[in-house]
């Protein structure tokens, strides 16, 4: 009897103190899941699946992590701001979150550029090395909290096509008067070339060059230009775009909004954005080569850049880092940073990375 009863005793307080912690941890575990619903507005159409399909994907990861209880609306661009301003709508607090490029607003600071693509820069993988693993991240950061928002790298394109003109780019000279459509400060790499350069939202591409009010646009590579239909106005398609060799895209989210996120919420959506940040680059990778093949079919001529368009524009490059570095410290501050970066990468792409794919290109010729 006396054993019976000590051990129901046993059993008891055990029970008894779970069932004191239940009740007190479920107060804690509602507390650290709250609901909260958020709006991200995007740069991009719905009609670009791989680019605006990020934050789709992004607000379904998010969801799931999460129970359902924290969810993302996803508007595209003009839905609720235009494309261009997807960034001022975080910066002053009317959208928690924007999925968008970094060098859509260089026109407010040049150091905007280092956080999607510079000419003649990093590829996508040295450039997520480079977010990751060699300070990129802190930096931008540091950078972009002066404008209200943190940024988690959401996507990337690889090394862009370097775009669309309604005539051919034979050498240099043929550069200079031209009108084209260039996002970010390369802008200010052709306008050193002579060219005029125009930022126009990807929607608006088509109808400037079939009216004839550019002479040529870049958008990203053969995927989306397909379906932007590019190559029916401006059959010359010319590679490679120097001026992104890798081009990032960032979600964008209010430092307010992301201070008031529980810590796990906050480890979520960075997990959901580098996942996005892998997606991207794996899909654009996978659809390219069949889009490429019908858009030659249809007509498309391929070109490479004349070596002095190169030369041309590589000089013209450092040429312009120089002048903003002497009057812009924060771009300065990354630059230098970033060009240390890039050239310790390629001393080692030109080793393995360089080697086997220039083996594997003369093989599959052969």
């Amino acid at each position: 009897m006396t054993m019976k009863r000590r051990q129901f005793l046993e059993v008891a307080s055990v029970g008894s103190v779970a069932a004191a912690a239940s009740t007190l941890a479920a107060p804690a575990i509602a507390q650290s899941t709250p609901k909260i619903n958020w709006r991200l507005t995007s740069s991009f159409p719905k009609s670009l699946d791989t680019i605006f399909g990020g934050a789709e994907v992004l607000a379904k990861a998010i969801s799931e992590m999460t129970d359902g209880n924290f969810q993302i609306q996803v508007f595209a661009a003009g839905e609720l701001v235009p494309g261009l301003q997807a960034a001022d709508a975080v910066t002053n607090g009317t959208l928690e979150m924007a999925h968008t490029c970094s060098y859509y607003y260089v026109g407010k600071d040049p150091a905007f550029c280092w956080g999607t693509a510079a000419p003649f820069g990093l590829n996508a993988r040295q450039l997520n090395a480079w977010f990751y693993h060699g300070g990129g991240n802190e930096l931008m950061n540091e950078f972009f909290s002066k404008y209200n928002y943190v940024g988690l790298p959401g996507g990337n394109t690889g090394t862009q096509m370097g775009g669309w003109f309604r005539k051919e780019i034979k050498s240099v000279a043929d550069i200079a008067g031209l009108k084209m459509r260039m996002g970010g400060i390369a802008g200010r790499v052709l306008a050193k070339l002579g060219a005029v350069p125009q930022m126009i939202a990807g929607g608006d591409i088509y109808p400037a060059l079939e009216k004839g009010t550019i002479d040529g646009a870049e958008w990203v590579g053969p995927y989306d230009d397909e379906k932007l239909g590019f190559y029916k106005v401006a059959p010359h398609y010319y590679y490679p775009g120097w001026w992104e060799g890798g081009a990032a895209l960032h979600f964008f989210i209010n430092k307010g909004k992301w201070a008031e996120l529980p810590k796990s919420y906050q480890a979520a959506l960075t997990s959901a954005a580098a996942m996005v940040n892998v997606d991207m680059q794996a899909k654009y990778d996978a659809k390219n080569p069949a889009a490429l093949k019908r858009l030659v079919q249809a007509g498309a001529q391929l070109h490479p850049f004349p070596t002095d368009v190169m030369d041309a524009a590589h000089k013209a490059s450092i040429e312009l880092y120089a002048e903003i570095s002497k009057e812009n410290a924060a771009f300065k501050k990354v630059h230098d940073a970033y060009m240390a970066f890039r050239n310790d990468e390629y001393l080692w792409w030109q080793i393995a990375e360089f080697g086997y794919d220039a083996f594997m290109i003369r093989a599959r010729r052969g």
